[in-house]
């Protein structure tokens, strides 16, 4: 592996943000399941506030319009059965909050949000994974209110223990990319421990290459991974995560990756399929019978030229679980869990890069603008001190 990556420092938070933040009202944990008493540094008993603060938006707007993001008091979430509430301490920004920013029905004012990492307060009657008092962290669900608020509700088959070993702000990077990255390869592209072969993943310095090269390194040794990049600091950080090679997407990119592999690659990752030209190239970088597996949204899709080397295209999508409440819902808590435990070992790190404070409306269009300006390397992070 390279040299760590020098251009860009990783600050670490202080090492307060790893323990639940001092306020003048605290959650205490109630006997009763499903339930949260609230108590001031007095001691005295209060009622449970009614509503939160949460930041989204009201129309679509472009991220330089100072109204992009808007802040609001919204009523706070009734829990289902299976819900957790947690106190949200850090989010990130996904193109999929830039995305929803830019194109979605606000239906009024709609909260974006998908990463979190924060403390439980509060359990519904069925929760079993989790208690009142544990840090999590978790990608959420495309059809419910995102986690850029106070306090959010999320199904806990959904959620992960938290990185002992990771800040709120290092841990709220990962959930969305890390699940992204992982059904991609394992469900998708069913790699095990003994596969062999060559794997291209297209785009590698963003938030989901970051981590998938990681994984890949770690959980599939007989793999070889390349990545791509276009510039001298990208190149740098593919490269200190682990890529066996990194060649530039700019330009004819099967005749660069075939000068790396010239019998061509076992398995493509893309989040670049809509580019002009870019089908073209997987075909003729492609092994026969080899895999692509995409997860951007190409308005036209030319598959049959597929067919002549009998190659399969996946569609990767981690909130199709979550959005169909899929029978195996509970696989992406498996998964934060193990991708946690490999953190905790000191064998995979945080792509947080980019870190802004507090989560307030400013910080958040500072991160849609990083994220929409298509040049962002790993993750961008906002935290409340």
């Amino acid at each position: 592996m390279a040299a760590p990556y020098a251009s860009l420092p990783r600050p670490r938070r202080p090492s307060h943000l790893t323990e639940p933040v001092s306020m003048s009202t605290r959650p205490t944990h109630s006997p009763t399941r499903g339930t949260t008493v609230m108590t001031d540094t007095t001691g005295a008993r209060t009622s449970e506030p009614t509503l939160m603060r949460a930041i989204g938006f009201t129309r679509n707007r472009p991220v330089d319009d100072p109204d992009a993001l808007v802040e609001r008091d919204v009523p706070r979430p009734e829990l289902g059965p299976h819900d957790l509430l947690v106190e949200v301490r850090a989010v990130s920004v996904n193109p999929v909050d830039v995305k929803q920013r830019a194109h979605a029905d606000a239906h009024g004012f709609r909260v974006l949000g998908y990463d979190a990492a924060g403390v439980v307060v509060a359990t519904g009657d069925a929760v079993t994974l989790f208690e009142i008092g544990d840090h999590v962290y978790y990608a959420g669900a495309l059809n419910r209110p995102g986690s850029n608020s106070q306090v959010h509700a999320v199904d806990e088959r959904i959620v992960g223990r938290k990185p002992a070993s990771l800040d709120w702000a290092d841990a709220a990077a990962l959930p969305l990319t890390t699940l992204t990255a992982y059904e991609a390869l394992f469900d998708k592209l069913h790699l095990t421990p003994s596969s062999a072969g060559t794997l291209l993943i297209v785009g590698a310095a963003g938030g989901v290459g970051s981590i998938m090269i990681q994984l890949a390194k770690v959980l599939l040794p007989g793999v070889r991974a390349i990545g791509t990049a276009s510039r001298p600091e990208t190149t740098d950080w593919v490269m200190s995560l682990g890529a066996d090679a990194v060649v530039d997407h700019h330009g004819d990119i099967a005749a660069h990756v075939l000068e790396v592999a010239p019998d061509g690659v076992d398995w493509i990752f893309t989040a670049a399929s809509a580019v002009p030209g870019a089908i073209e190239a997987y075909v003729r970088i492609a092994k026969p019978f080899g895999q692509i597996v995409a997860i951007d949204d190409p308005s036209h899709l030319d598959v049959v030229s597929l067919k002549t080397k009998a190659l399969s295209w996946h569609w990767e999508f981690m909130f199709a679980r979550s959005m169909h409440d899929a029978a195996d819902l509970i696989e992406q808590h498996r998964i934060l869990n193990r991708v946690a435990e490999l953190i905790d070992e000191g064998r995979v790190r945080s792509t947080a890069t980019e870190y802004l404070s507090p989560v307030d409306p400013e910080q958040l269009i500072t991160a849609h603008r990083i994220v929409e300006s298509g040049r962002s390397i790993g993750k961008v992070v906002v935290f409340d001190e």
